[in-house]
């Protein structure tokens, strides 16, 4: 049985774009490609029929065209050089970073939450933790008022 949403956005079928969209990330970190030509490798090869496709596409030409925002919004909150982070932290990194900037119809602890169990699936062992610590200082300066006002105490 699917949880609908008076939205209408099928919350399972985002994290299975969300997972998906790391792949095509790393992917294209790895490879040096195009995002293009990553997109439709992964139209081609991947089984999107389960995942929300439109917002797995959204996610990577998003992050394409604004990947130097991203990792200068991003740059600050690292303890590291961008790339000798991860490779699976950074795409995981840079895709948050993307819907924390560009889709505020997103609330931030949401986009957090995704980032940590992809984090768990696919990356190192203590990797979520590291995501969660950039993404949390990160979001006092990037989604502010909504991190003040969810704040308790």
């Amino acid at each position: 049985m699917k949880h609908s949403r008076p939205d209408g956005i099928d919350p399972s079928a985002r994290s299975r774009a969300r997972r998906r969209a790391l792949q095509a990330v790393y992917a294209w970190q790895m490879s040096g490609s195009s995002m293009t030509k990553v997109l439709e490798q992964f139209r081609d090869e991947q089984d999107m029929d389960i995942a929300d496709l439109q917002y797995f596409e959204e996610l990577l030409r998003g992050l394409d065209a604004n990947l130097a925002e991203v990792d200068e919004a991003l740059t600050p909150f690292l303890d590291r050089p961008m790339d000798l982070v991860d490779p699976i932290e950074r795409g995981v990194l840079r895709l948050a970073v993307f819907e924390l900037l560009h889709r505020l119809d997103v609330p931030y602890r949401v986009v957090i939450n995704e980032a940590i169990e992809i984090a768990k699936r696919f990356g190192s062992e203590h990797g979520h933790t590291y995501i969660n610590g950039v993404l949390d200082r990160g979001c006092q300066t990037w989604r502010a008022d909504e991190a003040r006002g969810g704040r308790r105490g």
